[in-house]
């Protein structure tokens, strides 16, 4: 296959780009570098299968030649990002995904949509299956991505209905791994980096509310069986294996082998206005239709990160 992946300079769309190369298809990288990386894809620059173009997809976008599939992983993912660029986040939603599915439309090729767990906002049940509706604010902070993804889904489902295009929707839980980056604002890359620098890893609240972390590797196999699939409707793809904050916290000071103590803040700013207090997908779906569930453990996921940004954090 020809492969389109949007934001591929990105954490995960660099890791996408590795896979489908890895398999033996032919990949368009496209990133307008906001939040992407060059040094992430360096390693493709000059692969025979592998061309860059440098692109904002709010944009109209041409792609010379055929295309096989569309992934649209292009958007700003964490707090940090998406309050810095409400807007371009709200665009890349909104007209990346009206783009990309357009181009998909025009060269008749499947199109995966990178959707999130941030669709059902700060949940009333827990697991979330994809059946639930979402608890979302609209209006507050985090609206700018939340709503953003909701409407790339509905506009996904639109495409797929009114015009017959093959659509996927992945619906990714936290994920974490090598390429993120240290200031990033996610958790992740937030505890350790404080970890190797022996600063305090600082919790919100009382580090009760709960996440569900998956290693990128798990979620690279998810998308790539999906897009595989024949399943329209949007699938969750994610670790269950709920944890609050705190053992999080404590997980990371253990593996980094850190110094480090737990300082509980309480956050006053708009980074975590709505953060949700439950996360953890239910993924009997994934499980049926994909034959799919997680394979890394965390420590053996977190052994991995840790040791990429020790490597960062030592250089000078």
């Amino acid at each position: 296959m020809r492969v389109l992946i949007t934001g591929a300079a990105g954490f995960l769309g660099s890791h996408l780009s590795d896979r489908f190369i890895s398999e033996g298809h032919q990949v368009v990288g496209m990133d307008n570098l906001i939040t992407g990386n060059m040094d992430n894809i360096a390693h493709l620059i000059g692969h025979e299968r592998f061309d860059f173009i440098k692109h904002d997809v709010s944009n109209y976008i041409y792609i010379a030649g055929p295309v096989d599939a569309v992934l649209h992983f292009a958007s700003p993912a964490s707090p940090n990002d998406y309050l810095e660029y409400p807007i371009p986040t709200l665009k890349v939603g909104s007209l990346g995904t009206h783009n990309t599915l357009g181009l998909a439309k025009a060269k008749n090729a499947r199109y995966l949509l990178a959707s999130t767990s941030e669709v059902y906002g700060d949940p009333q049940v827990n697991p979330q299956p994809e059946t639930y509706w979402g608890h979302v604010n609209p209006i507050g902070p985090r609206g700018v991505y939340d709503e953003a993804k909701r409407f790339a889904e509905a506009m996904t489902m639109a495409y797929h209905r009114y015009h017959g295009l093959e659509t996927r929707i992945v619906r990714i839980f936290n994920t974490y791994g090598p390429r993120m980056r240290l200031n990033d604002g996610r958790v992740v890359p937030n505890f350790i980096r404080q970890a190797l620098l022996g600063e305090p890893l600082t919790v919100y609240g009382d580090g009760m509310q709960t996440r569900a972390f998956q290693y990128y590797t798990d979620l690279v196999e998810g998308i790539y069986r999906l897009l595989a699939s024949d399943e329209a409707l949007p699938v969750n793809i994610g670790n269950p294996n709920e944890m609050t904050i705190l053992q999080f916290a404590e997980a990371v000071v253990e593996i980094a082998d850190s110094p480090s103590r737990i300082e509980f803040v309480q956050p006053e700013d708009e980074r975590v206005k709505d953060d949700p207090k439950q996360r953890r997908p239910d993924i009997s779906k994934a499980r049926e239709l994909l034959g799919w569930e997680p394979q890394i453990d965390l420590a053996d996921g977190l052994a991995k990160t840790i040791a990429f940004f020790r490597d960062k954090t030592e250089r000078p």
